[in-house]
């Protein structure tokens, strides 16, 4: 079968790739991603599909949007006037309220619910954040569990990320 700038086009693969598309995970394709707006010359996110799929990621649309989103970036005004995507430079003082809408505690850890598909950029601005009471956190696609550094400490951590939020 010819090849059309994919490895499996016309022919199946055990793992389903029958479907024209290279396997790329996740954390590939986003690392591609750092280094095109590291660049900075996309403007649109069908051009950075269209790059992304030129180095062997091939994606849509709303799987570029939400990887940008969880990336932080943005599209800023270059000093020529263009406009482009690029990393976010400013530094995260908050969290997104527009994408939590809830967070609770018990002794021992702190849940933050969020709009479903969000969790991760909240786990990944609230990492961001370095807060010092905050060890680590895992997102899943609506939830975001914080581990406190200290249980003595979780419900002065919930409240911080309450007022982080603004709830």
């Amino acid at each position: 079968m010819a090849e059309r700038g994919s490895r499996f086009v016309g022919r199946s693969h055990p793992a389903g790739a029958g479907l024209g598309r290279a396997i790329t995970g996740p954390k590939a394709r986003r690392s591609a991603l750092r280094k095109l707006l590291a660049g900075g010359t996309a403007s649109t996110q069908a051009e950075l599909c269209t790059q992304l799929a030129e180095r062997g990621h091939p994606t849509t649309q709303s799987t570029v949007s939400r990887d940008l989103k969880l990336l932080g970036a943005e599209r800023i005004v270059g000093e020529d006037g263009t406009i482009a995507y690029r990393l976010a430079t400013r530094p995260r003082t908050g969290l997104s309220p527009d994408m939590v809408t809830g967070i609770d505690c018990n002794e021992a850890m702190v849940v933050i619910r969020t709009e479903i598909g969000r969790a991760q950029a909240v786990g990944l601005d609230l990492d961001a954040l370095a807060l010092p009471d905050v060890m680590g956190t895992l997102s899943g696609d609506d939830t975001v569990l914080v581990v406190p550094r200290s249980i003595t400490r979780t419900a002065a951590l919930a409240e911080t990320i309450r007022k982080l939020v603004g709830l």
